[in-house]
């Protein structure tokens, strides 16, 4: 057996079974989403539309109330995607579920990615000056190499 034919990744399956989008509520995230849905679609794929939910220990010291913040996000964000594939279930007709992790983006992903067992990540690019020093999220899970990941514009 070559190593070729040893490749981990190769799961017996032609073209993806699982895509996982990120998404967070900026117009980057649902504009990967709405991509990932047409791969999902053309390729017969379980979507799964994964936000996560920050958590902010200073914001909570502070009295912040970050769990309820962040809950009513994906709130907004799961009635938004209902209407949306309502709206077009006629022309998508996409398998789609939501899920919801907690803490940082990165490592959510990447653990949503791990437990739906993903075949592809889908990502918005960053709309944050701020990934000039830590890096993206798009960049950290490129370098991660461990899926196929698509950053959309």
């Amino acid at each position: 057996m070559t190593d070729q034919q040893r490749h981990e990744f190769e799961r017996g399956t032609d073209g993806p079974k699982v895509i996982v989008a990120g998404i967070d509520g900026s117009d980057s995230s649902m504009r990967a989403a709405a991509y990932a849905a047409g791969l999902a679609r053309r390729q017969n794929a379980m979507l799964a539309l994964v936000y996560v939910q920050p958590v902010m220990a200073a914001g909570a010291a502070l009295g912040a109330p970050v769990g309820e913040v962040t809950g009513e996000v994906a709130e907004g964000l799961v009635h938004e995607i209902r209407e949306s594939t309502e709206r077009l279930k006629d022309i998508w007709n996409v398998r789609w579920e939501f899920h919801t992790f907690h803490g940082d983006p990165y490592n959510g992903l990447v653990a949503s990615a791990d437990e739906l067992k993903a075949d592809a990540v889908v990502v918005g690019a960053s709309e944050s000056a701020g990934h000039r020093f830590i890096g993206s999220v798009a960049v950290r899970l490129v370098k991660a190499g461990r899926w196929p990941v698509t950053v959309v514009p």
